[in-house]
């Protein structure tokens, strides 16, 4: 099984959903970086599940514990290691699903590919990896700090409830305003409502998380197999649910001609820029110094509380109503996922960009 991601800044995860810990290996920070534990804390907060009625009721505090790679307050260089406990499981809720193979779900490829399962939570297969992610996250976000580069991801869709326009179009200051994480308050308040309607009934709904990062210099990526937007879709595509990635433009692009869609270049006071950013801030898989966005679509989560037909491991028809605690959408604990995969991606490539 894969378990790392990255190629200097690499982060190695470890753990399942309903085991004693979560945890991990950070390879590749680099030394000297203050590591704030509020922040870090803050950023797991944002993940971590029960933190409104929107989520799901699981309580975990998921207070990390660092093991190695610090000394007095900062990075050293060498590999950090961390451990999450995990404090609230529910594994009887997950027993009679042992010889029952729930509808999309990863009970049936990972039985096919290792021959056994562990059917609490998904184990591995589930979203409580992510938290190891954010912290990974985070600590990238603090060395990208140090560059002026921001990330800043939100709630863009739910169901049929969406923003117009672009990112450019509200404040996104208030995206932590509301439980959904949606910047305008207004549309906030829809997607809110469908969610605890689609909850109400024991259904899911799912989305899309809408992604800027600004201040990355131009240059970072590879013009063949290494394109920036190549890593970040990677990257994005890794994270539970997640079933579409496109950025700049993505599929509109499509619509227009090339005479309408060009990026002209312009010189805006000695630098070099571009009129438009219908590239999305890449360009020949390359970063241009514009704004980096792009977005990522979530499919509706698996685990229904309602009945659904499926099968037992023996091949026999069987109705299924899951029991538990479960997002009725993943939204609003995948934005920061979001923007901790982007961060680790993007410091990764700044680290590739300055050792060349």
């Amino acid at each position: 099984m894969f378990n790392s991601f990255g190629n200097i800044f690499r982060l190695t995860s470890f753990g399942e959903s309903h085991g004693s810990a979560i945890g991990g290996v950070i390879d590749g920070c680099p030394p000297g970086i203050w590591l704030d534990r509020e922040f870090i804390r803050h950023e797991l907060s944002r993940r971590r599940p029960g933190q409104s009625a929107l989520t799901t009721p699981r309580k975990e505090a998921d207070e990390v514990r660092f093991l190695s790679g610090i000394y007095e307050g900062k990075t050293t260089g060498t590999p950090i290691g961390f451990l999450i406990p995990n404090e609230n499981q529910h594994s009887a809720d997950y027993e009679e699903l042992k010889t029952v193979y729930r509808p999309s779900h990863a009970d049936y490829t990972y039985q096919q590919k290792y021959g056994l399962r562990d059917p609490r939570g998904g184990g591995r297969s589930s979203a409580r990896e992510t938290a190891a992610r954010c912290v990974a996250g985070a600590i990238a976000k603090l060395v990208l700090n140090e560059y002026a580069i921001r990330i800043r991801a939100y709630t863009s869709q739910v169901g049929e409830v969406r923003l117009k326009g672009s990112y450019r179009d509200y404040d996104l200051s208030l995206t932590e305003t509301n439980p959904v994480r949606c910047p305008h308050p207004a549309t906030a308040s829809e997607m809110e409502a469908l969610i605890r309607e689609v909850k109400a009934k024991g259904d899911t709904v799912g989305g899309i998380v809408s992604c800027v990062i600004q201040g990355a210099p131009a240059g970072l990526g590879e013009p063949v197999f290494g394109k920036l937007q190549a890593a970040l879709g990677h990257a994005m595509l890794t994270i539970n649910a997640a079933k579409g990635f496109e950025y700049g433009d993505g599929f509109e692009a499509a619509l227009f001609r090339g005479s309408e869609h060009n990026d002209i270049f312009i010189n805006d006071n000695g630098s070099i820029r571009t009129r438009t950013n219908y590239s999305g801030g890449i360009q020949g898989g390359i970063s241009n110094g514009e704004d980096i966005y792009f977005r990522v679509a979530f499919k509706a989560v698996a685990t229904l509380l309602i009945a659904q037909q499926t099968l037992t491991t023996a091949g026999e028809a069987t109705l299924l109503k899951a029991r538990g605690r479960h997002d009725p959408c993943v939204l609003p604990r995948a934005v920061p996922i979001v923007e901790s995969m982007a961060a680790i991606t993007l410091l990764d490539y700044l680290l590739i960009q300055k050792v060349r």
